[in-house]
């Protein structure tokens, strides 16, 4: 198992202070799972009347965990729900061991919190490829169930974390013509990221009441500009999930037309997802991608991409090299449409590339001084329409290569 020793030096300087979301609460125990002397599961439980929404990996070999939870998501129910999550075991690759430990998971929970089995969800992550000792989960169920607490949110993103570094939170309050709602969120993630739908294991609240559909509708046109924008390393999990439940215990009716809700949600699931960078596993470098006038916003993503997951850009950029020619390197990869003498770079406000060749008015010493910001921008103008993308991502340095390449030790 890698082992981490220090907090990223992007990390915030503590978890946030979270509201008490109403008819949510939280419990979270250390079930040996695969770590010893730490919290390594977590159960919430929603109220009844709770509606949920998911997105999930698009992975061809997708855990059973998200198998299960992808054949649950799309029912509506008046009954409670409730997710359960370990941490150190993927339960992925497992074959029908893994259908099974997640069956005995999800049915021990419905049984102890007297649900339906189809409004249990589960979510699994860690290592691939070994059965998941689901007995450790089930002998904490009743230990779990009775430390159910409405402010037990810290310690449930603490219980859900691998090679984090530290632990996630995000929110935000909303005062709609109905009343101040509020949304609460956690996630985990640090390797293994460029998520295919959301990102690693992602987990968000609101006491709003909202139409299943609607919920659904607005977490994955959200999705697609926050989660599925960021990459640490360019490799899709096994098991990354997203899932939001909204109890309606505030009494304040939202639908997907909400303009105000939805700006408040997109911003905790941002800012989720920019945490998720700035844990990426040895990362010392916020990145920050733009692409503009590409000819389609499709184009303008896959050149994002791209710069973004280039082995030879990350590096300069832990290096704190100005390199542009990385930069054109990668864009000119990516299949996607480029014209080499319409092409501007710049690297934050410095002019560095343009008209074919670099800038005669490029400074290296600015172009340097950029580069030693812990948060760097690169901008790209394409010159041939109007598509644009933003894409975050981080640096690679000897952390990442040290970290993974003794996991499973």
């Amino acid at each position: 198992m890698a082992k981490i020793t220090s907090k990223s030096p992007l990390a915030p300087d503590s978890f946030p202070d979270l509201p008490v979301i109403k008819g949510v609460r939280f419990a979270s125990v250390a079930a040996g799972v695969r770590y010893a002397g730490r919290r390594d599961v977590m159960l919430v439980h929603l109220v009844p009347g709770s509606t949920v929404a998911g997105v999930f990996t698009r992975s061809a070999t997708r855990s059973a965990p998200v198998l299960d939870c992808q054949a649950k998501i799309g029912t509506d129910s008046p009954d409670g729900a409730a997710i359960i999550v370990n941490s150190g075991n993927s339960n992925a690759f497992t074959g029908r061991n893994g259908i099974e430990a997640t069956q005995a998971v999800t049915s021990a929970v419905a049984m102890a919190m007297d649900l339906p089995e189809g409004r249990v969800f589960s979510s699994s992550t860690g290592v691939i490829g070994e059965p998941l000792p689901h007995g450790r989960i089930t002998a904490k169920i009743d230990e779990l169930v009775a430390g159910l607490d409405a402010d037990g949110i810290s310690d449930a993103a603490q219980a859900i974390m691998t090679t984090d570094t530290f632990a996630k939170g995000a929110s935000a309050d909303v005062d709609l013509p109905g009343g101040r709602v509020r949304i609460a969120g956690i996630a985990k993630g640090s390797g293994m990221i460029a998520p295919d739908m959301a990102t690693m294991l992602v987990y968000i609240f609101t006491d709003a009441a909202i139409p299943r559909a609607d919920l659904q509708a607005m977490v994955s046109g959200i999705n697609d500009r926050t989660f599925n924008c960021i990459t640490v390393d360019s490799d899709t999990s096994t098991s990354d999930t997203l899932l939001m439940g909204a109890t309606g215990a505030s009494g304040v009716a939202v639908t997907k037309n909400d303009a105000a809700f939805s700006e408040a949600l997109h911003g905790v699931m941002l800012d989720l997802a920019h945490q998720v960078v700035r844990d990426g596993e040895g990362a010392t470098k916020f990145v920050t991608v733009n692409v503009r006038s590409a000819a389609s916003d499709v184009d303008a993503r896959t050149h994002a991409l791209s710069i973004a997951n280039s082995p030879l850009v990350k590096t300069a950029l832990a290096g704190e090299d100005p390199n542009w020619g990385r930069i054109v390197m990668a864009i000119g990869k990516s299949g996607a449409a480029a014209d080499r003498d319409l092409l501007t770079i710049r690297f934050g406000g410095v002019l560095v590339a343009e008209k074919g060749w670099v800038s005669p008015d490029y400074s290296e010493a600015l172009g340097a001084a950029h580069m030693k910001q812990a948060d760097i921008t690169i901008n790209v103008d394409l010159g041939l329409g109007q598509g644009a993308a933003t894409v975050w991502t981080c640096d690679l340095t000897h952390g990442y290569i040290s970290i993974n390449a003794d996991y499973r030790s």
